[in-house]
């Protein structure tokens, strides 16, 4: 391995600049076991300062939180319910730079220029056209997924499934509860996904697209320390995706249970 790099320093690395609107999706284990092997002190903090110091004040930093509690029937509280995407989520909640989106289901922590745009959302349904996957889509927000694969990680492909309104193993499906809002207020709400549907047998499996992401030029791959790295333009993504879907019958996607 090459000379460490702490965390501090690690959005350089990643090619992050000033006025980017960035997405991270991450296991962190990697990263935390790199900076013990180096005596580096085992905080994410350092990771997110660097993130927030590279884009500036015209940029954006955005982390997954989703919890899927919310489609059991449990209660939402905006600022009691935990993330359940990795550790970087759940820390950046705890930071006051951070506003969380409103959605129970898919929602995000945020930072940056278009927080008050993305915590303003009310979009009802997890993919739909208010929701910030389309923000990611046209802004052509660049996704960092690290020692992630994609099956585990690209919920965007979701919203180009609902978008293009030629997939037939998800339908949009309704899930009520209590929902605690940020001012404390309770109330029973209703909120969409597009969820698979169980009786045709389909499962997600998105890793074969990386090689069309890779041969249309909207993702590269490389290495800090001993994490890999993918970057992927969600705009240009897009329509890779939606080639897919339409002319290729979602092969890339998803497959039947029991498929080889």
């Amino acid at each position: 391995m090459e000379k460490y790099v702490p965390l501090i320093d690690y959005a350089e690395h990643l090619g992050i600049h000033e006025g980017d609107t960035v997405f991270i999706s991450s296991d962190s284990r990697i990263l935390l076991y790199d900076a013990l092997r180096n005596d580096a002190p085992l905080d994410l903090n350092p990771f997110i300062d660097g993130l927030l110091r590279a884009v500036g004040k015209n940029g954006t930093v955005i982390f997954p939180t989703y919890n899927w509690d919310f489609c059991k029937g449990k209660e939402f509280n905006y600022k009691t319910t935990p993330c359940l995407t990795g550790s970087l989520g759940a820390l950046a909640l705890r930071r006051p730079e951070f506003r969380r989106t409103k959605h129970p289901i898919y929602s995000f922590a945020v930072s940056g220029k278009y927080l008050d745009f993305l915590v303003g959302l009310n979009n009802k349904d997890s993919f739909g056209q208010d929701s910030p996957f389309q923000f990611f889509h046209q802004h052509n927000v660049t996704n960092y997924i690290i020692d992630v694969s994609l099956n585990h990680c690209l919920t965007f492909v979701h919203y180009v499934e609902q978008t293009s309104g030629k997939v037939f193993h998800r339908y949009i499906k309704n899930f009520t509860a209590n929902y605690v809002d940020e001012t404390g207020t309770l109330e029973e709400r209703t909120y969409s996904m597009f969820v698979r549907d169980l009786d045709r047998d389909v499962r997600s499996f998105i890793d074969p697209m990386e090689l069309e992401f890779l041969r249309h030029g909207v993702e590269t791959k490389f290495h800090i320390n001993t994490s890999q790295i993918k970057r992927i333009e969600l705009g240009k993504a897009f329509p890779v995706i939606l080639d897919d879907i339409v002319n290729n019958d979602s092969k890339k996607l998803c497959r039947f249970i029991g498929q080889k």
